[in-house]
């Protein structure tokens, strides 16, 4: 039991900072990639300011290496970015391999605390024989709340950790989305403007 009442509280733990680091107010701001791209446009985007939206947000991160390389060619940008986002995926999955662990493990903790009370049941009977019940009926009942208690942890575990999962799916793509438009955005800005033919023409009387 000792086993799975700690991870049953390192569980609980790490759903909470889960819930906590996983808020999509501090993972995507509203708006940011507007206030980006209008920064972009108004050439009002400094080294300060740029920091400063990397140390922002994940999104702000991934949009601020994307101006930072704004003037490499658009293969290189494309590849910046995605490097980025990797590292800002891995960050967000944080713990999750642990509370997937946890999910895995405790049931089977319980069912080792099972046969465990299951020898000392049989061990019983060796000693007194099966002559009193009561005695019997409580120590097959001690020896299954391990597996019980396994179970309740494993459960919950399982069911945050495929929604963790499921949700930072979506904000992946999310910020996958906006990392484009950026790139969009910092391509057709850095486009030269057509230029205005001044030749005219010269029509000939006959």
């Amino acid at each position: 039991m000792l086993p799975i009442i700690g991870a049953s509280i390192l569980a609980f733990a790490i759903i909470l900072e889960r819930f906590w680091s996983l808020r999509r107010t501090r993972i995507m701001p509203k708006g940011l990639l507007q206030i980006v791209v209008e920064e972009l446009r108004g050439n009002k985007l400094s080294s300060e300011r740029i920091r400063a939206i990397a140390s922002g947000s994940p999104l702000g991160r991934i949009l601020a290496v994307g101006l930072t390389n704004r003037g490499q060619s658009h293969d290189l940008l494309k590849e910046r970015i995605e490097e980025t986002g990797r590292q800002v995926v891995h960050e967000l999955e944080r713990f999750l391999n642990t509370l997937g662990t946890i999910a895995t493990v405790t049931p089977l903790l319980g069912l080792l605390g099972t046969v465990f009370g299951m020898i000392q049941v049989f061990g019983v009977i060796t000693s007194v024989g099966v002559g009193n019940p009561h005695i019997l009926a409580g120590g097959i009942a001690k020896a299954l709340i391990t597996t019980a208690a396994g179970l309740i942890v494993a459960i919950p575990a399982h069911v945050f950790y495929r929604y963790f999962r499921g949700y930072i799916d979506t904000l992946t793509m999310e910020m996958e989305d906006q990392s484009i438009r950026l790139v969009e955005n910092v391509k057709s800005l850095s486009k030269p403007s057509p230029k205005v033919s001044n030749t005219r023409t010269v029509r000939t009387a006959t």
